[in-house]
């Protein structure tokens, strides 16, 4: 029984030391511990007022980029109102020209009218559809040879200085690729 109690008092012995080592290295570094406590409270909290001053100047940056989307929209909406009041307008003008032609060759079947009419009207969509400024620039001085020749032909038919029945130069127009 001797052993066993020997055991148990050794056992118990160890216990004491692991405890009492332990209570000596909190004892030894607690001071440290401390500091390493007070270190990681500072650090968050300056984490936490990177996070809010970073947060801040995100709701800042999303508030500039708001206004300047809503300007930028507002702007492309008075752009496109533009647009398609132009639009209205060449579309009035070649409606002119067209009744134009019409008076002006009274003898021209009204399909020919509509042809050179059509023929204006592609030009046109085709120049307002155009993806580049170099190809709506082609499209836009093919529509004033053509405009122009329209004009020019009804001009001098009217003032009568062509014996010519048809727009020559409208109809040669409308021949080229």
């Amino acid at each position: 029984m001797n052993t066993f109690k020997d055991w148990i008092f050794t056992l118990v012995n160890l216990f004491q030391s692991v405890k009492n080592e332990n209570l000596r290295w909190q004892t030894a570094t607690h001071d440290q511990q401390a500091k390493l406590k007070q270190a990681r409270v500072l650090a968050e909290k300056a984490l936490a007022d990177e996070l809010k001053k970073k947060s801040i100047q995100l709701e800042h940056d999303i508030a500039l980029l708001r206004t300047k989307n809503h300007a930028e929209l507002a702007m492309f909406k008075t752009k496109c109102k533009q647009d398609i009041k132009d639009y209205q307008q060449y579309l009035s003008a070649l409606d002119r020209l067209k009744s134009s032609i019409q008076a002006s060759y009274t003898h021209l079947p009204e399909a020919v009218a509509f042809t050179i009419h059509h023929h204006a009207k592609h030009l046109l969509n085709e120049m307002w559809e155009a993806d580049n400024f170099e190809q709506k620039m082609q499209y836009e001085m093919r529509l004033i040879n053509f405009m122009t020749a329209v004009h020019d032909d009804a001009r001098i038919h009217l003032e009568g200085g062509s014996r010519q029945e048809l727009p020559e130069k409208t109809l040669g127009l409308l021949q080229q690729p």
